[in-house]
């Protein structure tokens, strides 16, 4: 599951050190993915997994035995080696030294509400369930929270990401920079351990057709109907521009690349152009897999390439201890 470092202006506990909180994210899935794994395997009773929204200390609970275990005989091991592809990866883990918890901290306990069938099926409900978690990370800090647009908790594309690419590549979703005082909001920013992704999505209509030119415009056709739309490439070519000045301000050294994305519909560009990657529905599958192939650990270039990123992120938040009386008001 990849990191949600930032979204829109939220407030992220990424931008409070993001040399320790990817690590964090890492431990905590794991120790949480074994325990739930364990709880299923043992048929251990389970009455209900809270997710708990409040800040409480971040401990990894021992399972308990259950009396349930006289009569469910325990899941084929062999069974439990599909969780490899819930991406579980401890390469920076164990490449760390051991990083206390904060005393207090967003914990997460997943919710089950119904007994899992299969490991894949307890897979999918625990991606689910960390979704959300990976959302609060993105939105909140111990002392400050930003209000969540509902449509993002909707948004297949972002759900797509996290859940399918690995733990150690970071997602900026649409940031919105603060670059000499003006608000400059990007698209999406893929952080991989070897190169920054930069991806425009392109999706209107079902099966519409884009017709690309090195024009202004480009032409987009849904059966008969035909539309003008402002080439998508200006924007993306823009993205690279910006990402590129910050990179070379700070002495990042990593590779930039474009991707022009729709998930729903067709490109048809003549020809090509330089550092341009155009992926449509015919495609999109084989590079979602190509990206979540990658192996390699996290590395400091990686954090360093974001935390140039963050420094220039506008952030619109409020303290906890005003949403919480105006949520009493309510």
């Amino acid at each position: 599951m990849a990191q949600l470092v930032k979204i829109q202006d939220y407030i992220s506990r990424y931008q409070i050190d993001l040399a320790r909180y990817p690590t964090q994210f890492i431990r905590l899935k794991k120790g949480q993915w074994d325990r739930v794994r364990y709880q299923w395997q043992t048929g251990e009773e389970i009455p209900r997994w809270e997710h708990v929204d409040s800040e409480e200390e971040e401990t990894i609970h021992k399972p308990k035995y259950s009396f349930l275990k006289k009569f469910f005989p325990l899941r084929q091991a062999k069974e439990a080696e599909d969780i490899e592809s819930v991406d579980v990866t401890d390469d920076l883990t164990s490449a760390e030294e051991y990083i206390l918890e904060e005393e207090t901290t967003l914990h997460f306990e997943p919710n089950i509400v119904y007994n899992p069938k299969t490991l894949e099926e307890l897979k999918k409900m625990f991606i689910d369930q960390f979704f959300h978690f990976q959302m609060k990370w993105a939105s909140s800090t111990l002392r400050e929270k930003s209000y969540v647009d509902p449509k993002y908790m909707r948004d297949t594309l972002l759900r797509s990401m996290l859940q399918t690419l690995p733990d150690n590549y970071l997602i900026f979703y649409y940031p919105i920079l603060r670059l000499k005082k003006a608000p400059i909001e990007l698209d999406i920013i893929i952080m991989t351990p070897t190169e920054c992704i930069c991806v425009t999505v392109l999706e209107q209509e079902d099966q519409a057709v884009y017709v690309g030119s090195s024009e202004r415009f480009w032409v987009k056709k849904v059966g008969k109907n035909e539309k003008k739309l402002l080439n998508p490439m200006i924007q993306l070519n823009r993205m690279e521009s910006i990402i590129t000045q910050l990179f070379v301000q700070e002495d990042v050294e990593m590779p930039i690349k474009k991707v022009l994305l729709t998930r729903n519909g067709y490109i048809d560009y003549p020809g090509s152009a330089y550092g341009m990657q155009f992926i449509d529905k015919r495609k999109f599958p084989e590079w979602m897999l190509n990206l979540k192939k990658t192996a390699s650990p996290m590395k400091h270039m990686q954090i360093r390439a974001s935390q140039t990123i963050l420094k220039t992120v506008q952030t619109t938040s409020f303290n906890r201890d005003i949403w919480n009386v105006e949520k009493k008001k309510d």
